[in-house]
């Protein structure tokens, strides 16, 4: 087993997952917040 060394490994790919999911998560919050504002409108 080789040697840890803080800040040696590659990142890249977990930064770019993790930057998919927040868009995601993003984009489904603007979703719902839209199909509540509508339903509120028709209902009222």
């Amino acid at each position: 087993m080789a040697e840890y060394k803080q800040g040696s490994m590659d990142i890249r790919d977990h930064e770019k997952t993790f930057r998919g999911f927040v868009r995601i998560v993003t984009w489904a919050a603007v979703v719902i917040v839209c199909i509540l504002i509508f339903m509120a409108l028709v209902d009222g």
